[in-house]
Order: C-alpha cells, then sequence, then structure tokens
C-alpha cells in the first residue's frame, strides 16, 4: 500500500503552468523504436498501465561496442515486446554493459531481473534503492500493507476508503518479479565511465531513499528520473516505515543541489518531455511547495488531520488509487510546518493525530 506499490509515479495536486521548460523536441519517439536527443543518449518511451500517468521515458547510453540502460519500465508483455523489438532491430547484436536503475519504484526497476539475465549485465543502483525494492517486494520493515493502513487511519482517514485501500494488497509484490539479488552500488558524486564520457551520480530524497540521476558536463546533459519534471510535481509521501519522517524537507534540499548545474542543461526526465530550463524549474517548483504550505496553515486555523486537508490539497476528486498517494504528501506537508514550528501535532483522545496552527505560523 505505499505509493510505489498502488499508484503512479508522480500527481499533482494542482498541474503547474510553469512557463519556463523549453522543449527541443515536441514529439517523443513511437514506441519500439528510440531518438538520438544527445551525442550517444538514446531516448526510448514504454507504456504505463496508470490511468494518471500513461508513459515511462527510458534511455540507453552508447558504451563502446554495446550500451548502458537507463531504467525499465513497467514488467508487463507490452514492454518487454518493445524491448525485444529495439534489442532485434536498431541495436541488434550489441549487449548490455550495465543496468542503471535511477530508483527502485516498479516502472524504473520491475523489469530489473528480466534485461540483466537477457545480458548478463550487473544492475547498478543506490544501496538505498536496492534495499528498499527487497523490504518492499518482500513487506518487511513496515511494507506490510496493514502497517499503511493504520497510519492512514491515525491521520484522519475514514475506515470504508481504509479497509479499500487494504484490499489493493501490494501490487508492487505482483509486479516486480526476479529482482536481482546482487547490484553494484552507486554513491552521490560517483563518476561511470560510459561511452568515453564522464557520468556523475546525483543524489535526491524525498521521492524515494536514495534516488540517482545522472550528469555529464561534457553533453550538459542530466538524466534526472523523477526528480525534477517539467510539467507535474514529484511526489513526495510520508511512509509508514518512517511515520513521523520529513521527506519534504529532503526533497526541498535536494532540488537545491540538483540545481547546482549549469543553466543550459538538457534535463531527460521520467515523464514529459526533455526540456532546458532547469533553474527556472527547480525555483518554480520550490515556490509551488512553499504556496500549498502557506495554505495548509491557513487551513489549520482548527485542528486539522491529514485527511481533512485533502481538498485543500488536491482540488481534482481522488480515487482510490489516488487517495493513497494524497494522503501521503498531505502528510509531508503537515510534517514539515510542524517540524518548523508553524504547526502544532497532537493526538486526540480519538487517536487521530491532528495539526494546528501554532504562534510561529504568523512569523
Amino acid at each position: 500500500m505505499t505509493q510505489t506499490q498502488t499508484v503512479p509515479e508522480s500527481y499533482s495536486p494542482h498541474p503547474p503552468s510553469d512557463p519556463s521548460p523549453v522543449y527541443p523536441r515536441d514529439e517523443p519517439p513511437t514506441a519500439g523504436t528510440t531518438f538520438e536527443i544527445a551525442p550517444g543518449v538514446h531516448w526510448l518511451r514504454m507504456p504505463l498501465p496508470f490511468p494518471t500517468l500513461d508513459h515511462i521515458n527510458l534511455w540507453m547510453l552508447e558504451d563502446g561496442d554495446g550500451f548502458v540502460l537507463v531504467d525499465t519500465g513497467f514488467a508487463d508483455d507490452a514492454t518487454r515486446a518493445l524491448w525485444s523489438r529495439i534489442f532485434d532491430g536498431k541495436f541488434g547484436g550489441r549487449r548490455a554493459s550495465r543496468l542503471v536503475c535511477t530508483h527502485y519504484h516498479s516502472d524504473h526497476a520491475s523489469l530489473a531481473g528480466w534485461l540483466t539475465g537477457r545480458f548478463g549485465c550487473e544492475l547498478w543502483m543506490s544501496q538505498g534503492e536496492f534495499y528498499a525494492a527487497h523490504s518492499v517486494h518482500g513487506e518487511v520493515a513496515s511494507h506490510e500493507p496493514k502497517h499503511m493502513y493504520d497510519m492512514y487511519l491515525a491521520n484522519g482517514l475514514d475506515r470504508a476508503m481504509a479497509d479499500t485501500l487494504l484490499e489493493l494488497r501490494n501490487n508492487y509484490r505482483r509486479n516486480v518479479v526476479g529482482f536481482p539479488p546482487s547490484f553494484h552500488r552507486m554513491l552521490d558524486g560517483d563518476d561511470l565511465r560510459i561511452g568515453g564520457r564522464k557520468w556523475e551520480v546525483v543524489s535526491g530524497y524525498g521521492h524515494s531513499p536514495e534516488h540517482s540521476a545522472l550528469y555529464c558536463d561534457e553533453l550538459r546533459v542530466m538524466i534526472g528520473g523523477d526528480m525534477v519534471l517539467p510539467r507535474i510535481t514529484t511526489n513526495v509521501s510520508v511512509q509508514a516505515t518512517e511515520p513521523n519522517g520529513n521527506p519534504l524537507k529532503l526533497f526541498i534540499r535536494s532540488l537545491d543541489r540538483h540545481g547546482a548545474f549549469p543553466a543550459g542543461t538538457l534535463v531527460l526526465p521520467a515523464h514529459g518531455l526533455p526540456f532546458r530550463g532547469l533553474h527556472g524549474r527547480i525555483a518554480f517548483l520550490q515556490a509551488h511547495h512553499q504556496e500549498r504550505l502557506a495554505e495548509l496553515i491557513t487551513a489549520c486555523t482548527a485542528p486539522k488531520s491529514a485527511a481533512d486537508i485533502l481538498p485543500v490539497l488536491f482540488r481534482r476528486g481522488l480515487d482510490a488509487h489516488t487517495t493513497g498517494i494524497a494522503m501521503g504528501e498531505a502528510m509531508a506537508h503537515l510534517h514539515y510546518l510542524n517540524e518548523e514550528g508553524r504547526l502544532d501535532r497532537a493526538t486526540g483522545n480519538d487517536g487521530i493525530i491532528r495539526f494546528k496552527a501554532g504562534a510561529a505560523a504568523a512569523a
């Protein structure tokens, strides 16, 4: 029942209208084909079976006689067939030297076992993401759906909706089959040599445990994963493994790290179109979250639970799939304000956690 188990990776409560991204290409490559978006960097797009997010961008980096794969797509027959078409066509006779996964979420990593098995190559990812994949799949360390169920109830979600979410169970466990048992660890600042070029690992936090983007200064290209998206905001949710965590603080700090790269960087996002305008987009995302935080302070003049403030953050209707992610997002924003001292937190006699604007809110 975590965000990665039941709903798409990214969901925007208010679709941004940020004008800053500039798109060098208006259309993605068609299914089963690739497009060279930068020297030696090939872009492909795969479908996703989610109602609010229908695609993911994947990347192939030329590496001598072979190539490096970045992210996998969703583990279904349609995606496997499209990969096979690419491997048997334009890249026929060439092999993958390694698979890099930006993070463990199912659209990015659920075919890791299939791809590494096909080529006999190694999985490269951060340690936090590797162990998250195994613990979510194995339902250990509070990844069992009941722990998320209890957290939702404690944060005000009505029992009928919580029961519905519990019935969804662990989709990650169903969708991820044969995840590799070993990996090559990537750390922030590491240099990966691919095709004679240096790609720097750029760690990010808040969306997932230890997300890895890749930046090549020679090309001025960043493979951004889910950290900086051009049209939607990245999901930042509290999880049952860290029920009092502050992932939004981690995410905002990570945006500063990603914004340290040149303004003209071509960002290759997991969703949407490749774009330029990294600094403007990050500034917009920072402001977007601050606007949502200000709205929550106003809404919490009386004690409110995370469930109570869902209509403030999410002005569109929520179904069962998106309610889980919305609860995680609401909690993330409330925890951020509580840690700053701008909202007070208390648990009522009914066992529900509520937040109220404190004296520091006016400061």
